[in-house]
Protein backbone atom coordinates (compact mmCIF):
# COMPACT_ATOMS: atom_id res chain seq x y z
CA UNK A 1 0.00 0.00 0.00
CA UNK A 2 1.37 3.38 -1.02
CA UNK A 3 0.92 6.02 1.69
CA UNK A 4 -2.71 5.16 2.46
CA UNK A 5 -4.42 4.52 5.79
CA UNK A 6 -6.53 1.43 6.26
CA UNK A 7 -9.66 3.52 5.78
CA UNK A 8 -8.38 4.93 2.48
CA UNK A 9 -7.44 1.43 1.38
CA UNK A 10 -11.02 0.23 1.93
CA UNK A 11 -12.29 3.27 0.04
CA UNK A 12 -10.03 2.32 -2.86
CA UNK A 13 -11.46 -1.21 -2.81
CA UNK A 14 -14.98 0.21 -2.78
CA UNK A 15 -14.07 2.41 -5.75
CA UNK A 16 -13.03 -0.71 -7.70
CA UNK A 17 -16.63 -1.93 -7.69
CA UNK A 18 -18.31 -1.64 -11.09
CA UNK A 19 -21.78 -3.01 -10.35
CA UNK A 20 -23.01 -1.82 -6.93
CA UNK A 21 -26.60 -2.25 -8.14
CA UNK A 22 -25.98 -5.95 -8.75
CA UNK A 23 -24.43 -6.33 -5.31
CA UNK A 24 -27.43 -4.56 -3.79
CA UNK A 25 -29.77 -7.06 -5.45
CA UNK A 26 -27.62 -10.05 -4.50
CA UNK A 27 -26.13 -8.96 -1.16
CA UNK A 28 -28.19 -11.45 0.87
CA UNK A 29 -28.68 -14.28 -1.60
CA UNK A 30 -24.99 -14.54 -2.49
CA UNK A 31 -23.52 -16.58 0.35
CA UNK A 32 -19.80 -16.12 0.79
CA UNK A 33 -17.74 -18.45 2.94
CA UNK A 34 -14.43 -16.81 3.88
CA UNK A 35 -11.35 -18.70 5.00
CA UNK A 36 -9.01 -15.84 5.80
CA UNK A 37 -5.72 -17.19 7.05
CA UNK A 38 -3.60 -14.89 9.19
CA UNK A 39 -3.55 -11.22 8.31
CA UNK A 40 -6.45 -11.46 5.87
CA UNK A 41 -9.22 -11.90 8.42
CA UNK A 42 -9.84 -8.26 9.40
CA UNK A 43 -9.40 -6.46 6.05
CA UNK A 44 -10.95 -9.39 4.17
CA UNK A 45 -14.23 -9.23 6.04
CA UNK A 46 -14.18 -5.43 5.90
CA UNK A 47 -13.70 -5.45 2.12
CA UNK A 48 -16.79 -7.65 1.69
CA UNK A 49 -18.70 -5.29 3.95
CA UNK A 50 -17.74 -2.02 2.28
CA UNK A 51 -18.70 -3.36 -1.14
CA UNK A 52 -22.15 -4.30 0.16
CA UNK A 53 -22.19 -8.03 0.92
CA UNK A 54 -24.08 -9.05 4.06
CA UNK A 55 -24.35 -12.84 3.86
CA UNK A 56 -20.71 -13.50 4.76
CA UNK A 57 -19.63 -16.45 6.89
CA UNK A 58 -16.21 -16.95 8.46
CA UNK A 59 -14.80 -20.42 9.05
CA UNK A 60 -14.86 -20.19 12.83
CA UNK A 61 -12.49 -23.09 13.45
CA UNK A 62 -9.78 -21.19 11.58
CA UNK A 63 -10.63 -17.59 12.45
CA UNK A 64 -8.13 -17.20 15.33
CA UNK A 65 -4.62 -17.02 13.92
CA UNK A 66 -3.41 -19.60 16.43
CA UNK A 67 -5.90 -22.13 15.05
CA UNK A 68 -4.37 -22.28 11.57
CA UNK A 69 -1.60 -24.69 12.51
CA UNK A 70 -4.11 -26.93 14.27
CA UNK A 71 -6.46 -27.34 11.31
CA UNK A 72 -4.23 -27.49 8.21
CA UNK A 73 -0.86 -28.92 7.26
CA UNK A 74 0.03 -25.77 5.35
CA UNK A 75 -2.24 -22.71 4.89
CA UNK A 76 -1.79 -22.48 1.13
CA UNK A 77 -4.98 -21.59 -0.82
CA UNK A 78 -3.65 -23.57 -3.76
CA UNK A 79 -4.09 -26.80 -1.79
CA UNK A 80 -7.39 -28.67 -1.43
CA UNK A 81 -6.44 -29.77 2.07
CA UNK A 82 -6.06 -26.19 3.29
CA UNK A 83 -9.63 -25.41 2.22
CA UNK A 84 -11.34 -28.67 3.15
CA UNK A 85 -13.03 -27.36 6.32
CA UNK A 86 -14.28 -24.27 4.48
CA UNK A 87 -15.70 -26.39 1.65
CA UNK A 88 -17.48 -28.63 4.15
CA UNK A 89 -19.06 -25.56 5.73
CA UNK A 90 -19.93 -24.13 2.32
CA UNK A 91 -21.62 -27.37 1.30
CA UNK A 92 -23.64 -27.45 4.52
CA UNK A 93 -24.92 -23.88 4.05
CA UNK A 94 -25.27 -24.14 0.24
CA UNK A 95 -22.90 -21.20 -0.29
CA UNK A 96 -22.02 -19.72 -3.66
CA UNK A 97 -18.31 -19.25 -3.12
CA UNK A 98 -15.40 -20.08 -0.82
CA UNK A 99 -12.57 -17.54 -0.71
CA UNK A 100 -9.29 -18.22 1.06
CA UNK A 101 -6.28 -15.96 1.52
CA UNK A 102 -2.76 -17.03 2.40
CA UNK A 103 -1.23 -15.90 5.74
CA UNK A 104 0.20 -12.61 4.44
CA UNK A 105 -2.93 -11.88 2.37
CA UNK A 106 -1.32 -11.34 -1.02
CA UNK A 107 -2.64 -14.50 -2.73
CA UNK A 108 -6.18 -15.81 -2.80
CA UNK A 109 -7.80 -19.11 -3.76
CA UNK A 110 -11.44 -19.84 -4.51
CA UNK A 111 -13.67 -22.90 -4.54
CA UNK A 112 -17.01 -23.28 -6.32
CA UNK A 113 -19.65 -25.91 -6.99
CA UNK A 114 -19.19 -27.78 -10.26
CA UNK A 115 -21.94 -29.13 -12.50
CA UNK A 116 -22.25 -32.21 -10.28
CA UNK A 117 -22.80 -30.06 -7.21
CA UNK A 118 -19.41 -30.94 -5.73
CA UNK A 119 -16.98 -28.32 -4.48
CA UNK A 120 -13.75 -27.84 -6.41
CA UNK A 121 -10.87 -25.38 -6.46
CA UNK A 122 -10.34 -22.99 -9.32
CA UNK A 123 -6.71 -22.63 -10.31
CA UNK A 124 -4.85 -19.35 -10.60
CA UNK A 125 -5.19 -19.14 -14.38
CA UNK A 126 -8.95 -19.69 -14.20
CA UNK A 127 -9.51 -17.04 -11.54
CA UNK A 128 -7.24 -14.48 -13.19
CA UNK A 129 -9.19 -15.07 -16.41
CA UNK A 130 -12.58 -14.73 -14.70
CA UNK A 131 -11.56 -11.45 -13.06
CA UNK A 132 -10.40 -9.98 -16.39
CA UNK A 133 -13.42 -11.42 -18.23
CA UNK A 134 -15.81 -9.76 -15.79
CA UNK A 135 -13.97 -6.43 -15.62
CA UNK A 136 -13.63 -6.01 -19.38
CA UNK A 137 -17.38 -6.51 -19.90
CA UNK A 138 -18.31 -4.45 -16.84
CA UNK A 139 -16.05 -1.56 -17.88
CA UNK A 140 -17.52 -1.69 -21.40
CA UNK A 141 -21.11 -1.73 -20.10
CA UNK A 142 -20.33 1.20 -17.79
CA UNK A 143 -18.80 3.19 -20.67
CA UNK A 144 -15.39 3.21 -18.99
CA UNK A 145 -13.43 1.79 -21.93
CA UNK A 146 -12.11 4.93 -23.62
CA UNK A 147 -9.18 3.44 -25.53
CA UNK A 148 -6.64 4.33 -22.84
CA UNK A 149 -6.89 1.28 -20.56
CA UNK A 150 -4.65 -1.75 -20.19
CA UNK A 151 -4.24 -5.12 -18.50
CA UNK A 152 -0.98 -6.79 -17.42
CA UNK A 153 -0.02 -10.38 -16.70
CA UNK A 154 3.07 -12.55 -16.64
CA UNK A 155 4.38 -14.44 -19.66
CA UNK A 156 3.56 -17.82 -18.07
CA UNK A 157 -0.06 -16.89 -17.32
CA UNK A 158 -2.85 -18.13 -19.60
CA UNK A 159 -3.16 -16.58 -23.04
CA UNK A 160 -6.95 -16.46 -22.86
CA UNK A 161 -6.40 -13.10 -21.17
CA UNK A 162 -4.57 -11.88 -24.30
CA UNK A 163 -7.45 -13.17 -26.45
CA UNK A 164 -10.08 -11.42 -24.32
CA UNK A 165 -8.17 -8.14 -24.27
CA UNK A 166 -7.79 -8.26 -28.06
CA UNK A 167 -11.56 -8.77 -28.40
CA UNK A 168 -12.18 -5.62 -26.36
CA UNK A 169 -9.39 -3.59 -27.98
CA UNK A 170 -7.49 -3.33 -24.68
CA UNK A 171 -3.68 -3.76 -24.67
CA UNK A 172 -2.39 -6.65 -22.58
CA UNK A 173 1.22 -6.35 -21.43
CA UNK A 174 3.11 -9.56 -20.73
CA UNK A 175 5.88 -9.28 -18.13
CA UNK A 176 8.39 -11.52 -16.47
CA UNK A 177 7.21 -13.51 -13.46
CA UNK A 178 6.68 -11.35 -10.39
CA UNK A 179 4.39 -8.47 -9.57
CA UNK A 180 7.30 -6.04 -9.43
CA UNK A 181 7.27 -6.24 -13.22
CA UNK A 182 3.52 -5.61 -13.44
CA UNK A 183 4.06 -2.65 -11.09
CA UNK A 184 6.79 -1.44 -13.44
CA UNK A 185 4.30 -1.35 -16.32
CA UNK A 186 1.78 0.55 -14.18
CA UNK A 187 4.46 3.08 -13.25
CA UNK A 188 5.64 3.55 -16.83
CA UNK A 189 2.08 4.13 -18.06
CA UNK A 190 0.95 6.24 -15.12
CA UNK A 191 -0.84 9.37 -16.30
CA UNK A 192 -1.06 7.97 -19.85
CA UNK A 193 -3.23 4.89 -19.52
CA UNK A 194 -5.55 3.41 -16.88
CA UNK A 195 -4.73 0.05 -15.31
CA UNK A 196 -7.78 -2.24 -15.09
CA UNK A 197 -6.32 -5.34 -13.45
CA UNK A 198 -3.51 -7.86 -13.63
CA UNK A 199 -2.67 -11.36 -12.53
CA UNK A 200 -0.35 -14.32 -12.50
CA UNK A 201 -0.97 -18.06 -12.53
CA UNK A 202 0.27 -18.50 -8.95
CA UNK A 203 -2.94 -17.06 -7.40
CA UNK A 204 -1.86 -13.43 -7.31
CA UNK A 205 -4.18 -10.69 -8.63
CA UNK A 206 -4.31 -6.90 -8.58
CA UNK A 207 -7.43 -4.77 -9.10
CA UNK A 208 -6.78 -1.10 -9.84
CA UNK A 209 -3.56 0.74 -9.10
CA UNK A 210 -4.00 1.83 -5.46
CA UNK A 211 -1.65 -1.04 -4.56
CA UNK A 212 1.40 -1.98 -6.61
CA UNK A 213 1.62 -5.64 -5.62
CA UNK A 214 -0.64 -8.68 -5.65
CA UNK A 215 -3.43 -8.08 -3.16
CA UNK A 216 -5.76 -10.76 -1.81
CA UNK A 217 -7.99 -8.30 0.05
CA UNK A 218 -9.07 -6.28 -2.99
CA UNK A 219 -9.21 -9.52 -4.98
CA UNK A 220 -11.63 -11.07 -2.46
CA UNK A 221 -14.03 -8.16 -2.95
CA UNK A 222 -13.84 -8.39 -6.75
CA UNK A 223 -14.26 -12.19 -6.80
CA UNK A 224 -17.35 -11.77 -4.61
CA UNK A 225 -18.69 -9.12 -7.02
CA UNK A 226 -18.21 -11.21 -10.15
CA UNK A 227 -19.90 -14.14 -8.38
CA UNK A 228 -22.89 -11.90 -7.59
CA UNK A 229 -22.88 -10.64 -11.20
CA UNK A 230 -23.03 -14.22 -12.50
CA UNK A 231 -25.79 -15.12 -10.03
CA UNK A 232 -27.76 -12.05 -11.09
CA UNK A 233 -27.84 -13.62 -14.57
CA UNK A 234 -28.87 -17.01 -13.21
CA UNK A 235 -25.37 -18.44 -13.56
CA UNK A 236 -23.06 -20.23 -11.17
CA UNK A 237 -19.38 -19.37 -11.28
CA UNK A 238 -18.73 -22.58 -13.24
CA UNK A 239 -21.43 -21.49 -15.72
CA UNK A 240 -19.67 -18.12 -15.96
CA UNK A 241 -16.34 -19.85 -16.60
CA UNK A 242 -17.95 -22.00 -19.30
CA UNK A 243 -19.46 -18.90 -20.92
CA UNK A 244 -15.99 -17.32 -21.02
CA UNK A 245 -14.53 -20.43 -22.69
CA UNK A 246 -17.31 -20.48 -25.29
CA UNK A 247 -16.65 -16.86 -26.24
CA UNK A 248 -12.84 -16.83 -26.19
CA UNK A 249 -11.66 -20.45 -26.39
CA UNK A 250 -11.13 -23.18 -23.82
CA UNK A 251 -7.62 -22.74 -22.41
CA UNK A 252 -5.99 -25.25 -20.09
CA UNK A 253 -2.59 -25.02 -18.40
CA UNK A 254 -0.33 -27.67 -16.91
CA UNK A 255 2.80 -27.26 -14.80
CA UNK A 256 5.60 -29.72 -14.22
CA UNK A 257 8.42 -28.96 -11.78
CA UNK A 258 11.54 -31.11 -12.00
CA UNK A 259 14.17 -31.30 -9.27
CA UNK A 260 17.72 -31.92 -10.50
CA UNK A 261 20.20 -31.95 -7.63
CA UNK A 262 23.97 -31.62 -7.63
CA UNK A 263 26.42 -30.80 -10.40
CA UNK A 264 24.90 -33.37 -12.76
CA UNK A 265 21.45 -31.92 -12.12
CA UNK A 266 22.61 -28.39 -12.86
CA UNK A 267 24.15 -29.59 -16.12
CA UNK A 268 20.93 -31.40 -17.03
CA UNK A 269 18.92 -28.22 -16.47
CA UNK A 270 21.33 -26.32 -18.71
CA UNK A 271 20.90 -28.98 -21.42
CA UNK A 272 17.11 -28.78 -21.17
CA UNK A 273 17.27 -25.03 -21.70
CA UNK A 274 19.70 -25.45 -24.62
CA UNK A 275 17.38 -28.01 -26.24
CA UNK A 276 14.45 -25.60 -25.92
CA UNK A 277 16.53 -23.01 -27.74
CA UNK A 278 17.79 -25.02 -30.66
CA UNK A 279 17.32 -28.82 -30.51
CA UNK A 280 13.57 -29.21 -30.96
CA UNK A 281 11.57 -32.06 -32.49
CA UNK A 282 9.83 -31.34 -35.81
CA UNK A 283 6.47 -32.03 -34.18
CA UNK A 284 5.19 -31.82 -30.60
CA UNK A 285 1.87 -33.60 -29.96
CA UNK A 286 1.10 -33.32 -33.67
CA UNK A 287 1.90 -29.61 -34.03
CA UNK A 288 5.02 -28.01 -35.49
CA UNK A 289 7.10 -25.54 -33.45
CA UNK A 290 7.02 -22.15 -35.18
CA UNK A 291 8.73 -19.71 -32.78
CA UNK A 292 11.19 -19.64 -29.88
CA UNK A 293 11.25 -16.67 -27.53
CA UNK A 294 14.54 -16.42 -25.66
CA UNK A 295 14.29 -13.92 -22.81
CA UNK A 296 17.91 -14.43 -21.78
CA UNK A 297 19.09 -13.00 -25.07
CA UNK A 298 15.87 -11.05 -25.71
CA UNK A 299 15.38 -12.57 -29.15
CA UNK A 300 12.51 -14.17 -31.04
CA UNK A 301 13.35 -16.75 -33.69
CA UNK A 302 10.94 -17.68 -36.48
CA UNK A 303 11.53 -21.41 -36.95
CA UNK A 304 10.06 -21.38 -40.44
CA UNK A 305 12.25 -18.64 -41.88
CA UNK A 306 15.13 -18.61 -39.42
CA UNK A 307 14.65 -14.86 -38.94
CA UNK A 308 15.68 -13.51 -35.52
CA UNK A 309 14.12 -10.32 -34.17
CA UNK A 310 14.72 -8.53 -30.85
CA UNK A 311 12.29 -8.64 -27.92
CA UNK A 312 12.01 -5.05 -26.67
CA UNK A 313 13.39 -4.43 -23.18
CA UNK A 314 11.32 -2.46 -20.67
CA UNK A 315 7.62 -2.62 -19.73
CA UNK A 316 8.28 -5.54 -17.39
CA UNK A 317 10.82 -7.25 -19.65
CA UNK A 318 14.56 -7.57 -19.02
CA UNK A 319 17.10 -10.36 -19.65
CA UNK A 320 16.00 -13.51 -17.79
CA UNK A 321 16.72 -17.21 -18.28
CA UNK A 322 13.31 -18.09 -19.69
CA UNK A 323 12.49 -19.85 -22.96
CA UNK A 324 9.10 -20.02 -24.61
CA UNK A 325 8.18 -22.35 -27.46
CA UNK A 326 5.14 -21.53 -29.59
CA UNK A 327 3.51 -24.29 -31.65
CA UNK A 328 1.47 -23.92 -34.82
CA UNK A 329 -1.79 -24.74 -33.02
CA UNK A 330 -1.32 -21.95 -30.44
CA UNK A 331 0.20 -24.12 -27.73
CA UNK A 332 2.76 -22.35 -25.54
CA UNK A 333 5.50 -24.11 -23.57
CA UNK A 334 7.62 -22.06 -21.15
CA UNK A 335 10.77 -23.21 -19.35
CA UNK A 336 12.14 -21.37 -16.33
CA UNK A 337 14.91 -22.63 -14.01
CA UNK A 338 14.67 -21.61 -10.37
CA UNK A 339 17.23 -19.10 -9.20
CA UNK A 340 17.25 -20.46 -5.63
CA UNK A 341 16.52 -24.19 -5.89
CA UNK A 342 17.77 -27.08 -8.07
CA UNK A 343 14.54 -27.03 -10.06
CA UNK A 344 13.26 -26.26 -13.51
CA UNK A 345 9.61 -25.51 -14.23
CA UNK A 346 7.76 -26.14 -17.47
CA UNK A 347 4.45 -24.37 -18.08
CA UNK A 348 2.25 -25.80 -20.86
CA UNK A 349 -0.79 -23.95 -22.23
CA UNK A 350 -3.16 -25.53 -24.76
CA UNK A 351 -6.48 -24.38 -26.17
CA UNK A 352 -9.39 -25.40 -28.36
CA UNK A 353 -12.89 -24.06 -29.13
CA UNK A 354 -15.75 -24.98 -26.79
CA UNK A 355 -18.92 -25.30 -28.87
CA UNK A 356 -21.50 -26.26 -26.25
CA UNK A 357 -21.59 -26.05 -22.43
CA UNK A 358 -22.33 -29.77 -22.19
CA UNK A 359 -18.98 -30.44 -23.91
CA UNK A 360 -17.05 -28.90 -20.99
CA UNK A 361 -15.90 -32.12 -19.30
CA UNK A 362 -15.01 -33.95 -22.52
CA UNK A 363 -13.09 -30.94 -23.83
CA UNK A 364 -11.20 -30.58 -20.56
CA UNK A 365 -10.23 -34.27 -20.69
CA UNK A 366 -8.89 -33.85 -24.24
CA UNK A 367 -6.81 -30.84 -23.25
CA UNK A 368 -5.39 -32.68 -20.24
CA UNK A 369 -4.36 -35.56 -22.51
CA UNK A 370 -2.75 -33.11 -24.91
CA UNK A 371 -0.68 -31.57 -22.10
CA UNK A 372 0.54 -35.07 -21.19
CA UNK A 373 1.43 -35.76 -24.84
CA UNK A 374 3.42 -32.53 -25.04
CA UNK A 375 5.29 -33.34 -21.84
CA UNK A 376 6.08 -36.81 -23.22
CA UNK A 377 7.29 -35.52 -26.59
CA UNK A 378 9.56 -33.01 -24.85
CA UNK A 379 10.92 -35.66 -22.47
CA UNK A 380 9.44 -34.09 -19.35
CA UNK A 381 7.62 -37.13 -17.93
Amino acid sequence: MIGRSGCEFLKAIQANSINPAVIKRQHETSKLCLLLHGTGITPGTQSAGVTGFTNVHIVKEQAPQMAISLTVVYPNPEEQEAMSIAMQQAKAMDADLVIATDPDADRVGAAVKNQAGEWQLLNGNQMASLIIYYLLQAWKDAGKLQGKEFVAKTIVTTNIIDAMCAAYGVPCYNTLTGFKYIAQVIRELEGKSKFIAGGEESYGYLIGDAVRDKDAVASCAMIAELTAYAKDQGLSLIDFLTQMYQKHGFYYEGLISLTKKGKAGAEEIQKMMADMRSNLPSSVAGSAPIEVLDYKNLTSKNLRTGEVTPIPQGMGIEPSNVIQLILEDGTKVSARPSGTEPKIKFYVSVNTPLDKPEDFDATLDRLKEKVKAIQTDLGLM
